[in-house]
């Protein structure tokens, strides 16, 4: 099926030496090695917190607050392996980046308000920083990380620009890292993110969550940003690799979190069950070489059934706070219809292709009605869908998108047109930057160049 317009990273634990563990060694350090992995799993789970509370000391400045919060980094690899690492890590990082930030202000006379609040609160801590951080991971972080969110998502920065800022923000992922998942050179990502930081600062985009008014369109632009990272990752553009699954969870780890944050909004659980939905394929989408599997051809047995209980479990949470649904809560009815059907025949093709109508209402796009005309050819055969997507040709926005080809040429090979389907075969392996969508389509327009025209399929069959 074309591809719709859709980290809990691994945490570090054996290596993770924390209190009486770390004082528990000789001389009361931690190796190295585990002061290192400690400072990772700290950074994978408490960055985005840590920041976000932060932010609201620097006044909203985010900047600011990824720079107090890597200066604390450095001064615990400078620490930890000589000291152990502290009962509480993340209170630990707390504490030091408030205190650069005091003596940040304390420098600057124009910032002496900031640096009395900061040092009123410091003074009211406990002396270890334990129930400084324990405030901010409760209610008030919980508000902290929901206008990190919305900042780091804020329309005024162009797309790929908020993808890039979230990914490091709220994802504590590297330029590096992120450098890597796109494809793209690490210099390219880092003038992204700076860039990104001096529009919010020039554009005095308010550390705030959005009013009531404003909300529909911010949350709106949070969504399109998960969304984005999430389909990256399940099918990416460029490279060798068919997909990045270490974006889909970090997507899915940002729509979980957002769930939490903003557990009233209908969209947000329909973004997260269809994350959770489609992330269940994961295992079942590439063979034994890294080759794709298409959708009716995997073997459903593979399909993780706790993610799809969990996507099933957020729909009926999004469903049940009323209205009519959303562009994502269609998109998981439609995701949750593929995963309750245990063999491809028992699909409900019918009810799908309901839903892609509603959706083609509610958000009009060429990919849609692509998507649209698949289920119609599953429910009413090969002809009536390929009566849609020549409807389709003429699109522009279609004209580079490989899947269209791919879709003709499937629907062709079904009416036994097997000289057309070649041809549109070798297009879409043209149009693609993915290597294994360029292979994949490359061995359809072979299998199509060897089979002779046949009388055509009536019935439905594997969609691509």
């Amino acid at each position: 099926m074309a591809r719709t317009c859709l980290i809990a990273r691994p945490v570090v634990g054996s290596d993770f030496v924390t209190g009486s563990q770390a004082h528990g060694q000789a001389h009361g350090q931690a190796r190295p090695q585990q002061a290192q992995a400690a400072i990772e799993t700290v950074i994978r789970m408490e960055w985005a917190r840590l920041i976000a509370g932060l932010a609201r000391y620097a006044g909203g400045d985010i900047g600011l607050a990824e720079e107090l919060a890597q200066d604390a980094v450095v001064a615990a690899l400078e620490q930890w392996p000589k000291d152990g690492v502290p009962a509480n890590p993340g209170a630990w990082l707390m504490t030091v980046a408030k205190r650069r930030a005091v003596d940040l202000f304390r420098r600057n006379r124009d910032l002496e308000r900031k640096y009395a609040e900061i040092g009123r609160d410091l003074a009211a801590a406990d002396d270890d920083g334990t129930a400084d951080f324990d405030r901010a991971i409760s209610d008030d972080i919980d508000d902290d990380l929901l206008r990190l969110i919305f900042t780091a998502c804020h329309p005024v920065l162009p797309v790929q620009a908020r993808v890039a800022l979230t990914l490091r923000l709220l994802g504590g992922l590297t330029t590096a890292e992120i450098a890597r998942a796109y494809l793209v050179p690490e210099p390219t990502i880092a003038q992204r993110i700076v860039r990104a930081k001096k529009t919010l600062a020039s554009a005095r985009v308010p550390f705030e969550t959005p009013d009531s008014q404003a909300r529909p369109a911010r949350l709106a632009s949070v969504l399109e940003v998960i969304y984005l990272i999430f389909n990256e990752g399940y099918s990416a553009t460029a490279g060798d690799d068919w997909m990045r699954p270490g974006l889909c969870y970090e997507a899915l780890r940002l729509g979980r979190v957002l769930a939490e944050l903003a557990p009233d909004e209908p969209e947000v659980h329909g973004l997260v069950s269809l994350m959770e939905i489609q992330s269940s394929r994961l295992a079942a989408r590439t063979g034994p070489s890294g080759e794709p599997v298409l959708l009716l051809e995997q073997d459903r047995t593979r399909w993780d059934q706790l993610l799809i209980r969990r996507g099933i479990a957020a729909l009926a949470r999004g469903e049940s706070l009323g209205g009519d649904p959303g562009p994502y809560l269609l998109q998981a009815a439609i995701t949750a219809c593929h995963a309750r059907a245990f063999r491809p025949e028992e699909t409900d093709w019918a009810r799908i292709t309901e839903l892609y109508g509603i959706l083609a209402e509610v958000m009009p796009s060429p990919i849609v009605e692509l998507n649209r005309a698949v289920a119609v050819s599953m429910a009413f055969g090969p002809q009536a869908g390929l009566d849609l997507v020549d409807q389709l040709a003429a699109e522009p926005s279609l004209r580079g998108y490989h899947l269209l080809p791919s879709v003709r040429g499937d629907l062709l090979m079904k009416l036994g047109r097997t000289a057309e389907a070649q041809v549109e075969f070798k297009r879409a392996s043209e149009l693609t930057a993915n290597a294994r969508e360029r292979e994949l389509s490359e061995q359809r327009a072979r299998a199509a160049a060897a089979e002779p025209p046949a009388a055509p399929s009536t019935g439905p069959s594997a969609a691509p």
